[in-house]
């Protein structure tokens, strides 16, 4: 894993973007699948929300697989939603999926202990004039940070573990410091992909307005600029570690 310049993060969302132009309907349809399957299992009393969270890599890979088949000229179907899920890898992917977990709850014990309850009172019953504390802000922000930190620190790790079938400790290894080796490009990325919403948000803000439909096409808009960060994703990755093959027969679903 070599250095790369820091200009690379905008090379990788240009390839994104290069992506999604091919196959654009595909990729939109297994993103909002995704996010439909996550709203599903969310809606199940507390063991919905942990498997949810614990098959975040399975439900990352749908995306990659879709990219690396647009990448070998392949066209994309629903079934890819499954690919995730397909034994054996399901079950290492799980396993990836558990190092989510335990840092969610430690980000999520750290926000209780560092933000007032009175911050949390007035998210659950939001008023016409809250009073926030500046600590409460500052708390937020760095539980958010963190959280951001851990999701790209992670993010080679379920490709890892499905296209080189390495294990989830080894995978997890390799994925963050390939991160940390390549941070200033991850930092251009992430700051470019940031600047490109704020700015297509001003835009649609002024020619919508803040209606109904002005909210349902920015909603819109934050699940395709989520769509565009993970095909960026999977071009860091295919830098990095190189394209992985597509591979014929999958296995069977879980």
């Amino acid at each position: 894993m070599s250095a790369l310049p820091a200009k690379t993060g905008w090379a990788w969302l240009k390839q994104a973007m290069s992506l999604f132009r091919k196959q654009p309907a595909a990729l939109t349809t297994v993103m909002f699948g995704n996010v439909l399957l996550s709203i599903l299992l969310g809606n199940i009393p507390l063991l919905g929300q942990v498997a949810a969270v614990v098959l975040v890599p399975s439900f990352s890979m749908a995306l990659m697989q879709a990219c690396l088949m647009i990448d070998h000229n392949e066209r994309v179907t629903p079934s890819v939603l499954l690919t995730g899920f397909r034994k054996p890898a399901v079950i290492n992917l799980c396993k990836v999926g558990l190092a989510y977990l335990a840092v969610t709850a430690v980000l999520t014990l750290m926000a209780y202990l560092m933000i007032g309850e009175s911050f949390w009172k007035q998210a659950a019953t939001p008023a016409a004039n809250p009073v926030v504390d500046p600590s409460d802000l500052m708390g937020v922000l760095l539980v958010a940070l963190l959280q951001v930190a851990t999701v790209i620190a992670l993010c080679f790790a379920a490709p890892l573990v499905f296209w080189q079938q390495m294990t989830p400790a080894k995978a997890i290894f390799f994925s963050f410091f390939a991160v940390l080796r390549s941070l200033r490009v991850f930092v251009v990325m992430l700051m470019a992909w940031f600047g490109m919403f704020m700015a297509a948000t001003v835009v649609l803000l002024m020619v919508l307005g803040n209606g109904s439909m002005g909210r349902v096409v920015l909603t819109w808009v934050a699940f395709l600029f989520i769509l565009l960060l993970q095909c960026a994703m999977y071009a860091g990755y295919r830098q990095v570690f190189g394209v992985p093959e597509l591979k014929g027969k999958p296995g069977p679903a879980l």
